[in-house]
């Protein structure tokens, strides 16, 4: 477990990275849906998570990730305009809440945040970070991402609200 730790806020489209005596605050965007636990439903989970894996180290700033895979080309060479392109870095996620982001709620609709592929990464709508503008997943520049990426470890706590 890593004594780093990092809060996301919906409300102000901010994630702060505490570590040591230090912190850091980056711009996001989080969903254009809100906030939300249920898988399809498009929004960004709450509550305590950790990071699970680390995917994309040493990958060329804008890099495009398909499945968690490069796919060899940096986002301004990408072919279309496609919103919301996976790039740089992924922090995939796990909730670390039985019931709420982890497993299923007591309705039994699954509400884990890793099967439903919810990442902090990189994007190429720089334009709209500081606005809700995800499916789900949290949003930031490529050199944030990159920085963030390389200070935190598997096992860092994230807490989303």
């Amino acid at each position: 477990m890593s004594e780093d730790c990092l809060l996301v806020s919906v409300d102000q489209q901010k994630l702060w990275h505490f570590y040591g005596a230090g912190c850091d605050s980056y711009t996001i965007s989080t969903a254009r849906a809100g906030r939300g636990c249920v898988q399809d439903s498009h929004q960004t989970p709450t509550g305590l998570h950790q990071v699970s894996e680390k995917i994309g180290g040493g990958a060329p700033a804008g890099m495009v990730f398909k499945a968690r895979q490069p796919t060899g080309k940096v986002w301004s060479d990408w072919p279309t305009a496609e919103d919301n392109l996976i790039t740089s870095r992924i922090l995939w996620l796990a909730g670390l809440e039985p019931g709420h982001n982890a497993g299923a709620n007591a309705a039994g609709q699954v509400v884990d945040t890793k099967q439903r592929y919810v990442y902090v990464h990189g994007t190429n709508q720089h334009a709209n970070l500081g606005q809700p503008n995800s499916h789900g997943c949290v949003l930031l520049a490529d050199a944030d991402v990159i920085v963030l990426f390389d200070r935190v470890s598997v096992g860092t706590l994230v807490y989303i609200r």
